[in-house]
């Protein structure tokens, strides 16, 4: 699922000013290798992301994006780093920024294919040879494999 219904729906009313959004990052590890998606929008690999739902608890938003984007079930064991996005612009000039709370995740079950369509593939990487990524999006996945037990807070960084 692209978009979710209320977002479509608070579009309706308010068109493409900036929207401030609750969203999930999940790195999901089995072993020493790392599930990343190559998005269908940019085709850059990212951990899988999504937004959560109203009155969704985070956790299983984590959990739930993992299984619709690349069919995998996975269990979120910590979080890891809360922080601001930049704003985002959309093709269409939809504006959106988000909380973003990132997610260390167990793979339970599943070998990885892009299940819903906002990806062109899903697959496991060694974590000393993932691909080039923004670095937004290695920074979380930094955050996720660090053994630091606590979450971070705010910009990334000790």
């Amino acid at each position: 699922m692209a978009t979710p219904e209320f977002v479509l729906d608070l579009r309706d009313k308010i068109g493409t000013a900036p929207l401030w959004l609750s969203g999930v990052t999940a790195v999901v590890v089995r072993g020493d290798d790392v599930l990343l998606v190559r998005r269908a929008d940019t085709g850059e690999w990212t951990p899988v992301t999504g937004i959560i739902d109203p009155g969704e608890e985070p956790s299983v938003a984590a959990e739930r994006e993992v299984l619709e984007e690349a069919d995998v079930r996975a269990t979120a064991e910590r979080l890891c780093w809360v922080h601001v996005t930049r704003m985002y612009t959309y093709a269409n000039g939809d504006q959106s920024q988000y909380v973003d709370l990132v997610f260390r995740a167990r793979w339970d079950a599943g070998e990885p294919s892009p299940a819903d369509g906002e990806n062109t593939e899903a697959r496991w990487f060694p974590r000393d040879a993932l691909p080039e990524m923004s670095h937004d999006m290695r920074q979380r996945v930094d955050a996720a494999l660090s053994e630091r037990v606590e979450a971070r807070f705010g910009p990334f960084g000790d």
